[in-house]
């Protein structure tokens, strides 16, 4: 995303969290709801051209960009502002707990035989897709989880009640060795994108609503920076999501994993 617009769309989210007329923070304010048509108003008291897609303002705050810095300041300490699905075309800001989702470097990086087409790593138009495309050519979500899955459907959108219209990237159902079926929302991040909360909580709310009879596990994953994936396994606890497990792939030609490293994965 472009400076330029990147400036734009703070502009208009820092105009709709202090502006009297969208609501407004106030010192000890918890949440401000606002809607979609605000942010048409807000573009057209700043003199804004809003993108085709109004939702793009919305995603590029929420997963691509920081607060703009006049939010920032009102943070108490621990605490932090996210926009929130409040229902059909309905947002709010929500001051909740400091809650990032980051691969941890430390943790032991494990060799795949690459099976990912040529032609599909060729032709990926951006990271989203590569990554998308290499968890689902390699089955990572089967070594991951443990778990026999099935790609159901890519970027399903729809609508959840008392969140709105959201959008998961890719949804899979799988089984295991028990017979337990598991529906598996699984979110990717590539360059500056970073892993949501506000998405996985999203993603576990779908799950309740569309697939009841279903053990819901939520997966991420994200490109790093050094040809390396990392995966995580999350789930809502008291109100914040935390990490189940966290693991890292390379995918290599399998002549390029040793006897030693296949050794060394035995549990």
């Amino acid at each position: 995303m472009s400076e330029t617009k990147e400036n734009r769309y703070k502009q208009l989210i820092e105009h709709i969290f202090f502006d009297p007329a969208f609501g407004a923070y106030k010192t000890g304010t918890t949440q401000i709801p606002f809607t979609r048509p605000d942010i048409e108003r807000a573009a057209a008291a700043l003199k804004i051209d809003l993108p085709k897609n109004v939702g793009d303002v919305l995603y590029a705050i929420r997963y691509r960009t920081p607060m703009p810095k006049q939010v920032v300041y009102t943070q108490p300490e621990g605490m932090e502002w996210v926009i929130e699905g409040d229902g059909r075309a309905r947002y709010k800001f929500e001051l909740v707990p400091i809650n990032r989702i980051v691969p941890n470097r430390e943790l032991v990086t494990i060799k795949v035989p690459d099976a990912t087409p040529e032609i599909i790593g060729a032709y990926a138009l951006n990271d989203e897709q590569a990554l998308l495309a290499r968890v689902r050519y390699n089955r990572l979500i089967d070594v991951f989880l443990g778990v026999t899955a099935y790609s159901l459907q890519s970027h399903m959108r729809t609508s959840v009640a008392g969140v709105g219209q959201i959008e998961i990237d890719e949804v899979y159902v799988g089984i295991d060795r028990h017979g337990v079926q598991y529906v598996i929302p699984v979110q990717a991040k590539g360059g500056k994108d970073q892993l949501s909360v506000v998405q996985t909580k999203q993603d576990l709310a779908c799950c309740a609503d569309k697939f009841p009879d279903l053990v819901c596990r939520t997966v991420s994953a994200q490109f790093m920076d050094d040809d390396r994936m990392a995966m995580f396994e999350l789930a809502l606890q008291d109100g914040r999501v935390c990490v189940v497990e966290e693991k890292h792939y390379r995918l290599v030609p399998a002549d390029n994993i040793t006897a030693d490293e296949l050794r060394g994965y035995r549990r």
